[in-house]
């Protein structure tokens, strides 16, 4: 089927201000997409090799002194597939031009400064694609559902967090950001896989199953930041992870398009061409 498969593009199909409740969201769906899986397999295997093209080129204008860079965020629950996306979306690119970054809880360290200090610090520098396993959105999700700053205090987030991507934004940085939704079902059945496979039990945490009872809190949190934090200049898009093949697909897609958008060139040589030929052919 080929690129027809996408009946729409995936930053419109996807986009969380194009979409109902969350809470009604279907994670079997594949929203602008009609193909199967076979099709997604084989559309990812080609369009990763014009992920490769334009990454190398933001590489190349990197290494020049461009300070433009791309940050992809991935929030997702447990088992949703944000390490798969990493592995199978990132692992598209040359390591090189990536700058991969996985957000658990705070140390001592990081709980003494503000909660956006260890972001900053992670940032992709200039021709980079940062991808960011859990971030910021940490402190308005698993904090608001288990209450552990006062109200008061994670309601200001919302705002920082929208200041803070709109100033990364006019630095030069494209951002991204992605919310994998994995069914309950299904997030139940992963879990099971994980507890009947030895090569598995390093992935299970016994507190996943904890957080199965704050689904539905789980659910408001999520609404609630694509309700006040999805701006054109940093876009949320939602993305159905029952079916690994279509979000991996997606997740590609979006970032097609944002290093399309960047509108690059290759650097110029900053020597003399004609001249180099003539040293390297009167070379031995």
């Amino acid at each position: 089927m080929g690129k027809s498969a996408w009946t729409q593009p995936a930053r419109e199909s996807l986009r969380a201000n194009r979409l109902g409740p969350i809470a009604a969201f279907d994670p079997e769906s594949t929203p602008g997409f009609d193909g199967d899986k076979a099709d997604g397999e084989a559309l990812l295997a080609e369009r990763g090799e014009h992920l490769a093209d334009l990454q190398e080129l933001l590489y190349a204008n990197g290494r020049s002194g461009d300070r433009r860079s791309v940050l992809l965020i991935l929030q997702g629950m447990d088992t949703a597939g944000k390490g798969g996306i990493v592995r199978h979306v990132g692992g598209l690119v040359d390591p090189q031009g990536l700058a991969i970054t996985g957000f658990g809880k705070p140390t001592p360290d990081e709980l003494a400064h503000d909660f956006l200090w260890r972001i900053h610090k992670a940032l992709p520098a200039g021709g980079r694609i940062g991808i960011f396993d859990r971030s910021h959105y940490e402190d308005v999700l698993p904090v608001r559902v288990h209450n552990l700053v006062p109200q008061a205090e994670w309601e200001t987030r919302y705002d920082l967090i929208n200041t803070f991507e709109r100033e990364l934004t006019e630095q030069g940085t494209t951002v991204i950001k992605c919310a994998l939704v994995v069914s309950k079902d299904e997030q139940k059945a992963r879990l099971t896989e994980r507890l009947e496979r030895p090569d598995k039990y390093w992935k299970f945490n016994p507190g996943d199953i904890d957080e199965r009872a704050y689904w539905d809190a789980y659910l408001e949190a999520y609404q609630a930041i694509f309700d006040r934090t999805d701006t054109d200049n940093a876009p949320w898009y939602v993305i159905p992870a029952n079916r690994k093949w279509f979000s991996r697909l997606a997740v590609c897609e979006l970032l097609i398009h944002a290093l399309g958008s960047l509108d690059l060139d290759w650097p110029a040589a900053d020597f003399d061409v004609e001249e180099q030929k003539a040293r390297l052919a009167a070379s031995e």
